[in-house]
């Protein structure tokens, strides 16, 4: 179990770190390995990770970024076909540096967009910024098995893994 939380849109810059940093106390519980924060070049947009190391301790950490595309997913649950769909991925091009199901997500959504939720099985919650379409999608699995609560306020977009860490 992992915690993932954020913001899409024009917070300001003591409001980021606010929203953050407490987000990510909220959330420790559910992540007590580590604690990663992202934010974009413009600041428009911001992750926090609690992460629960148990696929990939070394290098799985999150916010996970594809260098090519700079896209970034914050990612919580396990997907069960993660193997196949690397496999499938390695065969059209793909390179991978961890072991970790959630590069093959960010790997899969850059490759298929949102049409890669059809190909996923498997137990998540996510947040994926395409900062080239300068978009956001946040998804979780069909049944809901992993939360995934949002707000929208004043035009701002929070998100987060538990509700309480959006009453910030």
């Amino acid at each position: 179990m992992c915690g993932i939380a954020g913001y899409f849109g024009p917070l300001s810059p003591g409001e980021q770190d606010v929203f953050l940093t407490t987000t990510s106390k909220h959330l420790e519980h559910r992540g007590p390995d580590g604690i990663r924060v992202w934010k974009s070049q413009d600041k428009q947009v911001g992750f926090v990770h609690t992460r629960l190391a148990i696929i990939d301790l070394e290098m799985g950490w999150q916010p996970m970024i594809d260098a090519a595309t700079q896209s970034v997913l914050c990612f919580n649950g396990e997907l069960y076909n993660f193997r196949e769909l690397r496999l499938e991925l390695e065969s059209i091009g793909h390179s991978f540096s961890t072991q970790s199901d959630t590069e093959v997500v960010l790997r899969s959504l850059v490759q298929w967009g949102e049409g890669a939720l059809t190909r996923f099985n498997g137990m998540f919650a996510f947040a994926f910024f395409d900062p080239k379409a300068q978009s956001l999608l946040l998804a979780r699995d069909p049944m809901g098995m992993k939360p995934l609560y949002y707000a929208i306020t004043n035009g701002i977009l929070r998100f987060a893994s538990e509700l309480r860490a959006l009453a910030v």
